[in-house]
């Protein structure tokens, strides 16, 4: 160990390449992280929200939300469904508003009105008509309780009576109000698509057994007029997320394994700098097994500094483009990247391993 740490600190010119480069896929690593946990958190709040295991939707909407529609009477059949214990009613409406008093489109906010009957371990019980709970987020565009929020082209009067966390859709803050409430801002906004008296769009379901058994009971209870999912399968139906989900796990993996070439071709390339020093070692009788620890010791230490510095640079981002991008940073996330950036150079760090079994301490006398 005082050999790698010597090294370390009387030359760290040697290491200043791979120092940065790990640092900046560190800052890579923590950006990817951020933008996923931010794109998914913040497009599934809504649904994280609820607690029911299974949403059963229409079988003509093809799993969506917004096309789906659940008659009074399809709902009674979900109701009698064996192993069912409760339903509860879900609507939803993407629209727009303005505070009141406000004018310009500068005041316009973007809103996912929610309409709900049952609360959650998130929502409370539905307010009253007229009222809502609102997504946190709201506050940063001057949403206080009391507020009075004018919403959709008919400007429905919507009073906000408290706030709740983490229950965006699709990136837009949620409304919580009555179904009632939803029903008038959806038929003054899409005239086109009014819902009527008892039509929900989606039946949140509580029961007995797994939700795969409430799902199959569900839909043959219906004789196949719905299709119902998990809360799971549910919440990666939405719009986008599957692939989001695909794409930056994908980016994440490339740049893992980018860092282990990189700490790889160093090694490689730094054991056989060594080569004179590793034979003269071993003629002194050091160990092949202290040589590979000293290696790995230095692309732990190096890994982990560049880690903190990639770290604070993320911070510095983050702080510089907040509100402009969905950057969610998890300490979860941090730590996981943390440890897979050590394994990474730990491995990499073990890929001159054979050369350095090869290296002849006779070569040192000679």
């Amino acid at each position: 160990m005082s050999v790698a740490t010597r090294e370390l600190r009387r030359r760290p010119g040697r290491f200043a390449f791979v120092g940065i480069a790990l640092a900046l896929l560190s800052t890579l690593l923590l950006l990817l992280g951020g933008l996923l946990d931010g794109l998914v958190l913040g497009s599934t709040g809504a649904f994280r929200a609820q607690d029911a295991p299974v949403f059963v939707y229409s079988a003509d909407a093809q799993d969506s939300f917004l096309r789906s529609r659940i008659t009074p009477a399809e709902r009674d059949q979900i109701a009698a469904a064996p192993g069912v214990t409760g339903t509860a009613g879900l609507g939803l409406t993407l629209d727009a508003g303005r505070l009141e008093g406000t004018t310009g489109t500068d005041s316009l906010l973007d809103l996912a009105v929610m309409g709900y009957e049952q609360g959650t371990n998130v929502l409370p019980a539905p307010p009253g008509p007229g009222e809502a709970y609102a997504d946190a987020a709201l506050q940063d565009d001057g949403v206080t309780e009391g507020s009075t929020i004018l919403v959709g082209l008919g400007e429905i009067p919507v009073r906000v009576v408290g706030f709740v966390d983490d229950t965006s859709y699709l990136l837009q803050p949620a409304l919580w109000v009555d179904l009632d409430t939803w029903r008038q801002v959806q038929t003054a906004s899409r005239p086109d698509a009014a819902v009527a008296d008892g039509v929900v769009q989606v039946v949140l379901v509580d029961g007995t057994g797994t939700p795969e058994s409430l799902v199959t009971a569900v839909d043959d209870a219906t004789g196949g007029a719905t299709s119902s999912l998990t809360r799971d399968e549910a919440i990666f139906s939405l719009p986008g997320t599957a692939e989001q989900n695909a794409t930056f796990t994908a980016l994440i993996g490339t740049t893992i394994f980018v860092v282990g070439l990189i700490t790889s071709l160093f090694f490689i390339l730094l054991t056989v700098e060594r080569r004179s020093l590793y034979a003269a070692m071993k003629a002194l009788g050091v160990g092949t097994g202290a040589l590979v620890r000293w290696s790995m010791l230095q692309a732990l230490l190096v890994a982990g500094t560049a880690f903190v510095l990639g770290g604070l640079v993320t911070l510095g981002l983050a702080q510089a483009l907040a509100g402009q991008i969905p950057l969610l940073l998890e300490p979860t996330r941090a730590v996981v990247t943390f440890v897979l950036l050590l394994a990474t150079a730990a491995i990499g760090s073990l890929i001159p391993l054979r050369r350095i079994i090869r290296i002849d301490p006779a070569s040192a006398i000679s």
